[in-house]
């Protein structure tokens, strides 16, 4: 599929995609999210794909949030299906199988924070900032905000946010653990592509295998957790990549993992 207002882009087993509306700080509009979907979709698809890593056009802006000039014109019920069409596409991001890192390189507002916090883990550029300013718009965050946010920082930190409306920079983001590493801006991506690499370089099926886990263990308690965690670790012993792994381990050599869901 041809976009228009994404780029997409696969080499060694590691796609990027990068939001292109550069003139508009990358905000995200219908169009914008029916590319994404389709993307994800794609992605979702190709078994080639081992992580993803989301960023944005340009030095300013990752996301700059939704395009205001077309939430402007809503009325309550274009509203509600907005911010429905948003989620829907938030959350098959953070459903996907494979690791999904954010590189944030400028302003993550509004529904670009929210896009990065679906994501796995944020790397962030030192002139990146963080914020859910809808609540200075007479609007509230639509995109998931309200319940990603309190999950990563906290309720009483997320509230702060929110309440306030304040943009903060990449080193309060680290240190509230909103991100989990900083980088000079001529570095992100470099930085980015790296823990990609090492990633990329594991077995697909333990990675989709840790990924599901945590991701299901944080909504159940804790018995209900390590039940998910040990059917998962049984599931992986199947692969071959676990065959690969254990013998490479007791023949004293680097595993080659292979990457397919056997």
């Amino acid at each position: 599929m041809a976009y228009e207002n994404i780029l997409f882009t696969v080499e060694d087993g590691i796609a990027t995609l990068t939001f292109n509306r550069p003139k508009a700080l990358n905000a995200l509009n219908g169009a914008l999210l029916d590319e994404l979907a389709q993307a994800l979709d794609d992605t979702a698809q190709n078994e080639d794909i081992r992580v993803l890593i989301l960023t944005g056009a340009g030095e300013k802006s990752f996301v700059a949030g939704a395009d205001i000039t077309e939430l402007a014109t809503f009325g309550p019920l274009q509203a509600k299906f907005f911010a429905q069409k948003g989620q829907a596409v938030i959350s098959k991001l953070q459903a996907l199988a494979i690791p999904v890192i954010a590189a944030v390189n400028g302003f993550a507002l509004g529904g670009g924070s929210e896009m990065a916090l679906a994501c796995d883990f944020i790397y962030a550029s030192e002139s990146a900032n963080f914020g859910l300013p809808e609540i200075g718009l007479g609007i509230i965050p639509g995109f998931g905000g309200t319940q990603r946010l309190p999950r990563l920082i906290g309720a009483n930190r997320a509230k702060e946010m929110i309440f306030t409306g304040k943009m903060i920079p990449a080193a309060e983001a680290l240190e509230i653990g909103m991100v989990n590493k900083v980088f000079a801006p001529q570095a992100l991506m470099e930085e980015t592509l790296k823990t990609a690499r090492t990633i990329a370089a594991k077995g697909k099926a333990s990675l989709r295998a840790a990924k599901q886990s945590i991701n299901r263990g944080l909504n159940v308690d804790l018995a209900t957790g390590l039940d998910i965690e040990a059917e998962a670790f049984a599931l992986c012993m199947a692969s071959e990549d676990a065959k690969e792994g254990t013998t490479a381990f007791l023949e004293k050599r680097k595993a080659v993992f292979k990457g397919r869901l056997k």
